[in-house]
């Protein structure tokens, strides 16, 4: 199976060597393209540092873009037949990889999630960020008739081609409900399996807003009806 694991990257100079470490450790990545976007904390001066490691790539966005951007591109740069997207800030833990390329590799998947709400282990924090999470994947559930139980997670592997043939536009946090509502549109494969996650803090890093939260339920309305 060839996994390309796609890096989107902004400001996390803190994280990032961490990051492709663990990603390395897990012994089944055939490439790493990282993807910097207009990163001004150093970050850019160290993944410049990584041009002798053949198996990994990095592309630079020249200005700030947004997560759903940096991952557009960093999709269609990828070489492998599939792909997994790793956030920098160690939240998830790249030891799951194993369990999300299982089904997938059974073929009795061609989009595996990864849930933070099946049972796995986790740092319980962040009760109404986990409680705006819940009520995302409950209107996904309702508008696409399904039963997802964390249609915003981070960890979502799945076959370069069927993101390579699908629209996307997305250049922020709403990349998550476009992809996802695209997926059950096509009536594409989904498995879900329970992955660890050990969330930041507010104070320690980026963290999805209210105004994110309305974008997108705009998002999960609008592809539910156009494409």
């Amino acid at each position: 199976m060839e996994l390309t694991v796609i890096i989107p990257v902004y400001n996390e100079i803190k994280t990032i060597a961490e990051i492709i470490r663990r990603v390395e450790a897990t012994g089944v990545v055939r490439e790493i393209v990282i993807v910097d976007d207009g990163s001004t904390d150093g970050t850019r001066e160290f993944l410049a540092t990584l041009h002798d490691r053949p198996h990994i790539r990095v592309i630079y966005h020249e200005r700030n873009q947004g997560k759903g951007a940096a991952v557009r591109t960093g999709i269609q740069a990828a070489k492998g037949e599939w792909l997994i997207i790793q956030d920098a800030d160690l939240e998830y833990d790249p030891r799951d990889f194993p369990a999300l390329m299982q089904p997938a590799e059974e073929g009795i998947a061609d989009v595996v999630f990864g849930s933070r709400f099946l049972g796995a282990g986790r740092r319980p924090i962040l009760f109404w960020n986990m409680v705006a999470n819940k009520i995302l994947t409950f209107l996904t559930n309702v508008l696409y008739n399904n039963i997802l139980t964390d249609m915003e997670t981070g960890y979502k592997l799945f076959r370069r081609d069927i993101a390579l043939n699908m629209p996307l536009h997305a250049r922020g946090f709403e990349f998550e409900p476009e992809f996802t509502a695209k997926l059950l549109k096509r009536h594409v494969r989904i498995y879900e399996v329970p992955i660890r996650f050990n969330p930041r803090e507010y104070s320690e890093g980026k963290k999805i807003k209210m105004k994110d939260a309305f974008i997108a339920v705009w998002a999960l309305l609008k592809y539910r009806f156009v494409d």
